[in-house]
């Protein structure tokens, strides 16, 4: 496996970003994630306000990209496997990759539930030290 920083948009990597994206959504957190990711860029956008900010890094097989990590400010900000890659180190292999680069990740997200995730993080030693509570609006309707 060959983990590299990103410097083009291909079909594969927009197809694993939208899978991505898609189970991201799903989650617990994982809509506040997508936001604190993406600021003031549009959805449509992002992808490429990444790549073109030399934050991704993608991990690779001899055929295809079966991983993503973004790195910015030297944090992990998301750090995903596609899904018939799983349970086979490719994410702690690229952790491990990222660890070894000339400014190496001092923090990382998980989000809540994401027990896998937070193993991965606690094997290298990291402990949970943030938790954010977020609570209705004064109307009670959610925050956005």
């Amino acid at each position: 496996m060959i983990v590299r920083p990103v410097t083009r948009n291909s079909p594969e990597l927009t197809s694993l970003w939208s899978s991505a994206i898609a189970e991201a959504t799903k989650k617990r957190g994982g809509p506040e994630l997508l936001h604190t990711i993406s600021g003031d860029v549009t959805p449509d956008r992002l992808l490429e306000h990444l790549i073109d900010n030399h934050c991704l890094w993608s991990a690779n097989d001899q055929e295809s990209i079966i991983g993503f990590a973004l790195l910015r400010n030297r944090i992990i900000e998301t750090l995903y496997v596609d899904r018939h890659h799983r349970r086979q180190g490719v994410a702690r292999r690229m952790l491990q990759e990222l660890r070894e680069s000339p400014e190496p990740p001092l923090d990382a997200y998980a989000l809540p539930g994401d027990r896998a995730m937070k193993s991965i993080y606690e094997s290298i030693g990291w402990k949970a030290r943030l938790l954010t509570m977020r609570g209705a609006r004064a109307d009670g309707a959610p925050r956005e």
